[in-house]
Formats: structure tokens, sequence, C-alpha cells
């Protein structure tokens, strides 16, 4: 299929020139004859090129690019005028022409930048293709991953959904538990329907049967009112029973009877209610330790666990970490109105090393933490808590080899290796300090700080 290109000039002579070459090359080609009619025939026909005069009429091409790039950024804009001058040629790239030929110009120069900047086109397309197809591959409703773990999860959920299968999802906290259950929901039948739930470990022993429940007007001290509970609300959807390891034994009784016969009472009630639910549980206790230890039922264990989704702690799957970061990094830096679009090497590293013990939820308050602090355009490791740079040098060799049996000068070694790796740095940036403090993944203050300390500061500070 020909690539569709829009020509825009008020010259009639030239306008038709270029459409009839540019139609003898393969392309689909219109033309209009003023910025006003150019702008409507773009909006209408989604050319693929645009090529247009500067001085026009009304219009002019400066103000027709504005509005090009308003509307589709990826269109490139190729200027043509009579009027050569390095001011509009200027103006034009900065509006965001892709280039610029003046009045008279060679065929094979016009056909040269057209081709050049259709492949351009093309391959952005591709890249933005690519990326969305990574995107939705590592990304199942907002659970992200890469790692085969995450991969077979992503395959559980899909297979597991359209059922009305109870669900255990176990893991530790902070991996993301909730937001499982919230996918089985939304991937199955019952997705329009309600999505209720119950955190079993906030709510008080004595309140929890009365909140899972209801109860009825003067059941007891305080019930001034019929309230339905959280089950009820949950009718035709799915009930989500959060730290279900948490509930007590009296109320686990309970539970069974209205997992296994679907009706329940509220509290003080003596009618019996019918209920079609589906139940998903998670949990970050070791179940089986609790049922030895008599702390949970086991006839509920068995009911509750039909199909298990182990969700694995993030030093497992490493993997992740950094697709983990750009995803936290573009949310933040745009809640906060900043643009830190990158993270530096040396960072990278460090958060790549730590092991995580709050699991995903630790790893995006450190990542709120550094944006919040980070002054620059990148994510840098000055900003890391102390806890990630301490536990990132644990793995970082050191060249002078391990405590020897007479002892060493920890303060020595570790100032020695930081003098070789700004030495190194500042060697790879040829001396500029604010290159060497990138490549560090330091600002240029901390840089210049460590300069001084260290002795290294040559410049003349007088």
């Amino acid at each position: 299929m020909s690539e569709r290109l829009l020509v825009v000039d008020d010259e009639p002579s030239m306008r038709e020139f270029l459409k009839i070459m540019l139609s003898n090359d393969g392309y689909e080609v219109r033309a209009a004859s003023s910025g006003e009619q150019g702008l409507e025939m773009f909006m209408l026909h989604e050319p693929e090129l645009v090529l247009t005069d500067v001085k026009m009429p009304g219009m002019s091409g400066l103000d027709l690019i504005k509005r090009i790039r308003s509307l589709n950024k990826s269109v490139p804009v190729i200027v043509i005028t009579a009027f050569a001058s390095a001011e509009d040629a200027l103006r034009a790239v900065r509006e965001g022409a892709y280039d610029y030929l003046s009045k008279p110009f060679q065929l094979d120069d016009l056909r040269i930048i057209i081709r050049n900047a259709l492949e351009v086109r093309r391959l952005r397309r591709e890249n933005l293709e690519l990326k969305r197809t990574i995107e939705e591959r590592y990304r199942f409703e907002n659970i992200i991953g890469k790692s085969p773990q995450m991969l077979e999860i992503f395959n559980l959920i899909s297979r597991v959904a359209p059922s009305q299968t109870g669900v255990l999802i176990t893991g530790e906290s902070g991996t993301g538990k909730e937001l499982v259950a919230k996918a089985i929901h939304h991937k199955s039948p019952r997705g329009q329907r309600p999505f209720v739930t119950v955190n079993c470990a906030a709510i008080p022993e004595t309140l929890l049967e009365s909140e899972m429940f209801g109860h009825v007007r003067g059941s007891f001290t305080g019930a001034v009112a019929t309230k339905p509970g959280l089950v009820e609300l949950a009718n035709t959807g799915t009930l989500f029973l959060d730290e279900v390891g948490e509930i007590p034994l009296s109320v686990q009784a309970k539970l069974l009877r209205f997992i296994q016969e679907r009706e329940f009472r509220r509290v003080g009630d003596n009618e019996a209610k019918k209920i079609d639910v589906r139940i998903i549980a998670a949990t970050n206790k070791k179940l089986e330790q609790e049922m030895e230890e008599g702390r949970f039922r086991e006839d509920l264990y068995y009911r509750l666990n039909v199909i298990r989704v182990r969700i694995p702690p993030l030093r497992e799957r490493i993997e992740d970490i950094p697709i983990l970061i750009d995803h936290f990094l573009k949310g933040l830096s745009v809640a906060q109105g900043k643009k830190i679009d990158r993270v530096s090497s040396l960072a990278l590293r460090v958060l790549c090393n730590y092991n995580y013990p709050g699991n995903i939820r630790e790893l995006e308050n450190i990542i709120e933490r550094c944006v919040t602090l980070e002054e620059s355009d990148q994510l840098t490791a000055e900003n890391l808590p102390p806890q990630l740079v301490e536990a990132g040098a644990t793995s970082v060799p050191v060249s002078t080899g391990d405590v020897s049996p007479e002892g060493i000068v920890l303060d020595k070694i570790l100032e020695g290796t930081e003098r070789e790796l700004i030495m190194r740095a500042m060697e790879l940036a040829g001396n500029n300090r604010s290159k060497a403090a990138s490549l560090l993944g330091i600002s240029f203050r901390s840089l210049r700080y460590r300069l001084v300390k260290l002795g290294m500061d040559t410049e003349d500070n007088s």
C-alpha cells in the first residue's frame, strides 16, 4: 500500500509539480493551496508525511507545523520555501519540522529526505508497537513482571479466573496478593460485580463476626441499627479474605459453615440468608504450620486451598526489579511534577542487589523517596536509603582481599576504593566533573565534596 503524502503550497505550479513527481514515485499524494485547507485535509486523510511552504497567506507553514504537532507528533513535516534563511530553518526545526529545503532544490535531495523521514517514522512506530507488546506481555492487569515465576502466575490466573473455584494466595507481605486477587476477579464472569475485601488482621476479634456477617438491631451493646455485613455486600461478586490466617478459631467455624452452605446469619438473627459469592483468600502465614499448632482448622484450610497461587518474594525474581523501578519511576515522577526518566547505573546496581524484605511495597516506597529528594533528571544513588547503599557495598568486590588474622583498617580500604572509582570515572569523563558525577550516579556537588575530602580537588579555589 502506497504511503500517503500531503503537499501544502499556495503556489499552483510548485504544488502541481510536487504532486505529479511524488505520484510518479509511487506515493498517494493530496495537495492543498493554503495552511487552513492543509490542516483540514490532514485531519481528514491522516497522511504519513507533510511537505509545506513557509510563507503563505493566512496560516503560515510554521503555524501549520504547530497544529500538526498538536494533533500527531509522529507525522514528519518537511518545510520547503523560497525564502531561505537560517532564522526560518531554526524556527521550523524548533517547531518540530523533520527537515528543511530551500528553492530551488535538487529532486534527488527531496526524494532522499522523504524516504529517510518515512523510514524514521516506520521505525518509531515499530518501536512503539514492540514496547506495547512487551508491556502487555509483562503486565497482567496491574501486576508487572517478566520472570518465569510471574509469567507462570499470569497463565494460572487466566486459567483459574473463568471458574467459580476458590483460590488461596500465599506470599510474604508486600508481594501483591491483593492485586492477584483483583486480577482473578476482573478476568472472571463476575468482573463487573462487587469485589469486597475483608481485612482479617485489621478488624478486632470482637467485631470480626459482625463485620463479616452483619448484625440486627439490639443484638449487642452499640447495635443501634441493623447492618449488613461484608459477605452480604459481596453478593454475586467476589469476597476477598485478606490475611485469612489471622481469623480467630471462634469465627473460623462460622466461616467454614458459610463456605460449605453458602448461607449465613447476621449476629442476633435467626433467619439464614443464601448468598452467591466466590471466595478468594490470602495469607502471609504458613497455614500448614498453623494447623499443626492448633491455630487454624484443618477442614477450613482444605476448603480454602482448592487452587493455590504462591507469589514469590522480590528477591526470587530479580529480573523484575528493573521494570518495576521503571514503572514506579514514571508514575511517581508524573505525580510529583518532575521529569526523572532514567536511573544511574550505580543506583540501578544498588537497587538490584538489595533483598527487599518488604518486597514490592518497599521498592515503591524507596522510589518515592528518591523521586521526592532528586534534583536532577535521573535517579541517583545518593538519594537511596542508607541501608541499601550499605547492602550494595557488601556486594562490590574489594581488590584488597578479605579480612586478615592481623586485622584491617576499614576506613582506609573504603577510602582507597572510593579514590580508585573516582579516578576511573574522571579518566573516562576526560576530567569533566559533571560527566564523572553522572557516571558515578551522584550529583556534581557530592563529587566536589568527595574530591575535597580525599584531597583530590586540584582546581584553584582562590
